[in-house]
């Protein structure tokens, strides 16, 4: 959702392009006075992504915005004026074909649900969408999704769960007025994660306390990139680092990040801290780098390539990255680079460090151990021996 007044065309208007750079698929506007109708005709004709009018307490402005040619309007049942004004704007919805979303907020549930809302804030989340979805069906429409957003994250779960089974139609999830960009971020990823983990929800909003939209659009990317649900750009994989750290990873690792900004493809790459597990633990990885004190090696898919200078790890990592691109996804090999790394790697590895090749090698040894044992515990079978001793037909 943008932050700007929505009348500042120039400002709205940036703002709506940073956001759709950053990954948006729809932005919403707020809509509170005649100035922001009028300058959201501007907007829906020059925005490149669809354009969602926010509309509270008047629902003579939601009208006007369907006529400036929004292409979708939310509404909130607890401050839109009735059921009667409802009606007026969805005859105009339906003349103009357009959807619209039914937002419940904890904070402004309808009057006669306020007391519910301290016995059982989640049965009055749920009770205020269900009636709003019954009023829209009576009004013979249902082009319109649902959101249910508290500050809540439990309630927030727990009523868009119960909610899901209880209406066929689409539902917006959010943390509604979730915080700063660190725990605001770490609110919504816990909420939203875990309703997409169970397979609910349709479109998502994170909502941060900045005045930079894009922000909460790169977290909601981030959520969704880490449940497997959309690609957007690389995914970066970095070690919590230990006491076995010898670089100064925490610059290397922002340096990397920055860096992969400038990659459209979802490609993954790994910073690790010490040889000991990061190869073996990020064999997955399309690139990587691991590093000491005074070197570090470049690897990929678990596969060494060479060996650098630590203060050239970064470098070194996106060369790699370049020429792979540039030999049409292939990775460029140089095997007497690659055999220097391995033999850096064997000379500066932790030989008591339990790597997962380490494990399994281990778990290998005792499972052959143990069917050498069972072999030798076996009873003995004399070859010489016939089984047919004493029958009417014998061995020769």
């Amino acid at each position: 959702m943008t932050k700007t007044e929505t009348a500042n065309l120039t400002e709205t208007m940036a703002q709506i392009h940073r956001v759709a750079e950053a990954g948006a698929d729809i932005v919403r506007v707020a809509v509170p006075r005649a100035e922001d109708v009028e300058a959201l005709k501007t907007i829906v004709a020059q925005s490149p992504i669809p354009v969602i009018a926010d509309i509270h307490f008047n629902h003579t402005l939601a009208i006007k915005a369907i006529e400036a040619g929004a292409h979708c309007v939310r509404l909130n049942p607890g401050n839109i004026g009735g059921p009667d004004k409802v009606a007026e704007v969805i005859k105009v919805a339906k003349a103009h074909g357009t959807p619209m979303r039914i937002g419940v907020n904890s904070g402004s549930l309808p009057a006669h649900l306020r007391d519910l809302e301290y016995t059982d804030p989640i049965e009055a989340l749920v009770s205020a969408a269900v009636g709003f979805v019954e009023l829209m069906e009576r009004l013979d429409f249902t082009d319109f999704k649902v959101s249910m957003k508290s500050t809540s994250v439990p309630n927030t779960i727990a009523s868009n769960r119960r909610l899901s089974e209880r209406i066929p139609y689409p539902l917006h999830l959010g943390i509604t007025e979730a915080g700063t960009k660190w725990a605001g971020s770490l609110k919504s990823a816990v909420g939203l994660g875990t309703l997409l983990a169970d397979g609910i929800g349709d479109t998502v909003r994170i909502s941060l306390s900045t005045f930079h939209a894009e922000e909460e659009v790169k977290v909601a990317w981030e959520i969704l990139k880490a449940l497997k649900l959309r690609e957007r750009g690389p995914v970066l994989i970095a070690c919590p680092t230990c006491g076995r750290l010898q670089f100064d990873m925490d610059s290397v690792v922002n340096e990397v990040e920055h860096r992969l900004e400038a990659y459209a493809d979802p490609i993954e790459v790994s910073v690790l801290g010490c040889g000991v597990n990061g190869i073996g633990e990020a064999r997955h990885a399309d690139f990587g780098i691991s590093g000491a004190k005074d070197a570090g090696v470049v690897f990929s898919k678990g596969e060494l390539i060479r060996k650098v200078k630590t203060e050239n790890l970064v470098d070194a990592l996106f060369e790699e990255i370049d020429k792979y691109y540039a030999a049409g996804k292939t990775i460029v090999l140089d095997e007497r680079s690659a055999a220097e790394a391995r033999l850096w790697l064997a000379e500066n590895e932790d030989m008591t460090a339990d790597t997962p090749e380490r494990r399994a090698a281990a778990e290998k040894a005792k499972a052959d151990e143990e069917a050498a044992a069972a072999l030798a515990a076996a009873p003995k079978v004399d070859e010489m021996a016939s089984p047919t001793a004493g029958r009417r037909f014998t061995r020769t």
